[in-house]
């Protein structure tokens, strides 16, 4: 279990302090943060040992461990921060999308401390959070930015317009470009997170040297798919004819070519944006944090990612979620302690359904 405190406070006077809480996938976390962008305490239980004997998350498994975990995770969190609960202005729950068992246990959790403590509750949607954490950390990133938010579940490109509208401008018609990533290092044997292993070993690779497909690519329409890149890293690594480095680092620079041209689609087709933002799992890749930041510059753009413990799966960016909305409306009085539990919760539901996509749009 990890515990994290970062300072990332910005001029202007002190406000709210929301609790977070989440567990919407394979990482329960707890944190407390303020109005003015004060992580006063975080704490992170990663799951990794439990899942790796089976190459992925598994979601009974899963929520056993949020269950066990989230009541003294949030006491020590409490405790770090020198705080009660009546120190708390609301708490703030994953209320989706994600694997349903853990995203009940966190939901439950927040909705019996908000009631045991007369907070209000809010309800979080797990993608807002990632949508909304680069603003956690960065002071001067206004609305509206183009946000290429990519996970092990998500990959779209959305027009963030403000707290809680959001234009989908693409989405991928299959697979994540997270859980491709997890796929690749699976057929490589490297374990699981994959991620994180698919970087490291293609950074010994050369990326030239597996030719593997860019899906989409240079097609009228920004939408990703990543299937078929998968299944071509397969064939390359059955056929024995590569190295895993090289399959690695061929596979790398085929997503972050893929990312490159559906984002140059997306800026053509639409307005200009001030900032390119990403956010999520998969913008802790460097590969992928520098291409983006040259794509930027050469549009004219500010590039702003969040910082590596803010990408992946947190209670710090559910946490500030709640602060935005409540700096939002400042009279809102919670989320009802009925609503439920959502494993799927798009943030542009108006969005049309891509042609060829599935459940993941």
């Amino acid at each position: 279990m990890a515990s994290v405190s970062h300072n990332l406070e910005q001029p202007g006077a002190a406000g709210s302090i929301v609790l977070g809480i989440e567990s919407s996938c394979d990482e329960t976390a707890v944190a407390l943060v303020t109005a003015d962008r004060t992580i006063l305490a975080q704490r992170i239980a990663s799951q990794e040992a439990e899942h790796a004997p089976y190459g992925g998350v598994v979601p009974e498994i899963a929520a056993r461990a949020h269950a066990e975990r989230l009541a003294p995770m949030i006491a020590a969190v409490m405790d770090d921060a020198g705080l009660t609960l009546d120190d708390v202005d609301a708490v703030a729950a994953t209320a989706g999308p994600g694997l349903i068992g853990g995203v009940m246990v966190g939901l439950v959790s927040g909705k019996a401390l908000a009631m045991a403590a007369d907070k209000p509750l809010i309800a979080v949607n797990h993608l807002e959070g990632h949508a909304l954490s680069p603003r956690l950390a960065d002071a001067a990133l206004g609305f509206p930015y183009l946000l290429l938010l990519v996970s092990g579940g998500h990959c779209q490109i959305l027009s963030v317009e403000g707290v809680g509208q959001y234009r989908r401008l693409a989405t991928t018609i299959d697979d994540a470009l997270g859980e491709a990533f997890d796929k690749t290092a699976k057929i490589l044997g490297l374990g699981y997170p994959g991620g994180p292993k698919v970087e490291k070993l293609a950074r010994e690779g050369d990326a030239k040297a597996v030719p593997l497909p860019r899906p989409l690519k240079g097609s009228k329409e920004p939408h990703f798919s990543f299937a078929g890149l998968k299944s071509a890293v397969l064939r390359a690594h059955e056929s024995g004819e590569h190295i895993a480095a090289d399959i690695a680092a061929s596979f790398q620079q085929a997503a972050v070519d893929c990312l490159l041209d559906r984002l140059h689609k997306a800026l053509a087709q639409n307005p200009p944006f001030p900032a390119l933002v990403v956010a999520g799992g998969v913008a802790a890749n460097q590969a992928v944090r520098g291409a983006l930041e040259d794509l930027a510059a050469s549009h004219d753009m500010r590039f702003v990612a969040p910082p590596l413990a803010l990408c992946t799966d947190n209670a710090a960016m559910i946490a500030w979620a709640g602060c935005e909305r409540l700096a939002q409306d400042p009279d809102f009085a919670g989320d009802p302690l009925d609503i439920k539990a959502r494993p799927r919760w798009p943030l542009d539901p108006e969005a049309e359904i891509v042609r060829g996509a599935g459940v993941k749009a």
